[in-house]
């Protein structure tokens, strides 16, 4: 008995290390792990969907081309430089008669393809982000856990800002990862075809080609991407925070109604501006923003120097083009009202509840 009493006295001298709060950065972590485990299918599986079907496609564009060409060549009709083809395609001999400038324009060929055939992830990323951002806010209080969320030692800026962060980082990282898994997968898929035509895929695809550049590339589309979706991530946000019910119905008929109203009255001549301007720059901004590659319009095209096929996929010019956005002042006054909408939408959340 002395000693229990002994012990708890000793416990009781023994000096206390004060419980430290978690730091922010911590905290945003779990924040963001919390999004990432409650919407797993649409920011991880989904581009990886994407990505198998674009493949499956691609192998069934394969199998087609080559039943077609079986055929061309049973029928003595494939002929390449006058020569009938009759031992079947081979890659090696028509190769071996290209020049220079052949070679230039089949490395062009191939990073288009490249590209091209792998652009569903980031395809279905302009989905995933406008429907995870349009129930973000909503959905937590139709369902009641946002009282839960509310109960625990997070705060509302915490909160959306790791929604945000979710739809203008994470969401991209992955869709850009699924999308290189995929070039990588379709240049195997294609090296296969090239080895069973007698061609070596080292010199046919992965020398001409680019796939790392490619990569890089995408890899820096990202900052551009967040910049630019900002206004319809704050925008769709809003009007998750801000509805009571049928969310989506509000984000699109607002933008829409306005559109068709400045049109009808032509507002915009006040201005010296037609309601086109309207229509792609608030409309177009406000709900397409999600959508990679929407930023187009507003690049300096001019660098990409589409003259020649060889020149239609230079890394150099895609970065330049891509990046040249920032220097527009569209870029920074829609992140600007992004920012201001997502702002709302967190003083929104501090009592738009249905409980």
């Amino acid at each position: 008995m002395n000693t229990s009493v002994d012990a708890m006295a000793m416990d009781a001298e023994r000096p206390r290390t004060p419980r430290v709060a978690p730091h922010a950065t911590h905290k945003l972590k779990l924040l963001l792990r919390r999004e990432f485990w409650e919407h797993k299918g649409g920011f991880f599986w989904a581009p990886i969907w994407a990505g198998g079907i674009s493949l499956l496609l691609t192998l069934m564009a394969l199998v087609v081309g080559e039943v077609a060409a079986r055929r061309a060549l049973a029928s003595g009709k494939m002929q390449v430089d006058g020569e009938v083809m009759v031992n079947g395609l081979d890659l090696g001999m028509i190769t071996s008669r290209m020049d220079a400038e052949d070679m230039r324009r089949l490395a062009g060929g191939i990073d288009l393809s490249m590209l091209t055939s792998s652009m569903w992830p980031m395809i279905v990323l302009g989905f995933v982000v406008f429907f995870y951002c349009l129930g973000s806010l909503y959905d937590e209080r139709k369902d009641r856990s946002v009282l839960f969320w509310k109960s625990l030692p997070v705060s509302d800026r915490d909160t959306v800002l790791s929604k945000v962060a979710s739809a203008v980082l994470v969401a991209p990282a992955l869709a850009v990862a699924a999308w290189i898994a995929t070039m990588f997968a379709f240049l195997v898929l294609v090296s296969g075809f090239v080895l069973a035509h007698g061609g070596n895929p080292l010199t046919l695809l992965w020398g001409p080609g680019s796939p790392l550049a490619n990569a890089g590339v995408m890899i820096a589309s990202i900052p551009v991407y967040a910049v630019w979706a900002l206004p319809t991530v704050g925008w769709l946000m809003l009007c998750s925070s801000w509805a009571r019910s049928k969310p989506f119905l509000w984000a699109i008929m607002i933008p829409v109604m306005a559109g068709i109203f400045i049109s009808w009255f032509d507002v915009m001549n006040a201005v010296d501006l037609d309601s086109g301007w309207f229509w792609r720059n608030v409309v177009a901004r406000a709900l397409g923003g999600v959508f990679p590659g929407t930023w187009i319009d507003v690049a300096n095209t001019d660098v990409l120097q589409l003259k020649r096929p060889g020149d239609m996929i230079h890394q150099g010019a895609l970065l330049k083009t891509m990046y040249s956005v920032l220097a527009t002042p569209q870029a920074w006054i829609g992140a600007v009202a992004g920012v201001a909408m997502i702002a709302a939408s967190i003083r929104m959340r501090r009592w738009r509840d249905e409980g």
